[in-house]
């Protein structure tokens, strides 16, 4: 999760963040070299009193700059696109959770399971235990096995809600009437944090996001204890 004076984005946990990072890092250098050959020609123009009529008036440069911009672009534009085809394909999940927000909590329903949902809410400052984050606990997390394909059909019951988890690469508008569609994979274990993206009421920054990605026996066996206990 992200800690305090953190200049970079979160550690992925997923691929499809791996490949945002990977894309942000390049978009970086891009404006870096742009950044650096821009001040450089300020700075040429500052100090240097010489002039030329072959740089003042002439087709081959204005020809450079036109084209090396729209090289630039293309060089940004297609990693880009490449990842937006690549977060719209779900293929064969393994496993199907439906997420619905409300005034201000988050209820997940499993539906390769039958009568298996509940609801998520934040836990209060004055019963956090030693060690949990303010703002950031549920009382339920949703678990998810690690390394198995996870779709989430994500709605909302009341108004705009968004279901974002940065470490996962993941943010969906939840919109009433309306199913929308996100997958990942996580590639480890852990817990990983987010919370509502959309501007939803006065508790708007009290309804986290909590998924936890444990091996596939541990949640075979949280599968069936909450099931008993349904």
């Amino acid at each position: 999760m992200a800690h305090p004076a953190q200049l970079g984005l979160q550690d992925a946990a997923s691929p499809m963040m791996e490949e945002l990072l990977f894309f942000h890092d390049h978009a970086m250098m891009v404006v870096f070299l742009i950044s650096v050959f821009v001040i450089y020609i300020i700075t040429s123009m500052l100090v240097t009193n010489l002039s030329d009529k072959y740089v003042l008036d002439s087709p081959e440069i204005e020809i450079v700059w036109t084209v090396l911009p729209a090289f630039t672009l293309i060089a940004v534009a297609l990693p880009s696109l490449r990842i937006l085809y690549l977060m719209d394909e779900i293929n064969a999940p393994h496993l199907t959770i439906k997420a619905m927000g409300h005034q201000w909590y988050w209820t997940y329903e499993y539906t390769d399971f039958e009568n298996f949902e509940f609801d998520s809410y934040m836990i209060p400052t004055q019963d956090l235990t030693p060690g949990q984050y303010r703002l950031l606990e549920a009382d339920h997390r949703m678990v998810v096995p690690m390394e198995s394909p996870a779709r989430i059909l994500i709605s909302a019951e009341d108004v705009l809600h968004s279901w974002a988890v940065p470490a996962l690469g993941v943010k969906m508008d939840a919109v009433p009437g309306r199913l929308n569609q996100t997958a990942f994979i996580t590639t480890r274990p852990g817990i990983f944090y987010g919370q509502c993206s959309e501007i939803c009421g006065a508790n708007h920054s009290f309804m986290p996001i909590v998924v936890e990605s444990v091996p596939l026996k541990q949640f075979e066996h949280w599968s069936y204890l909450m099931l008993e206990n349904a």
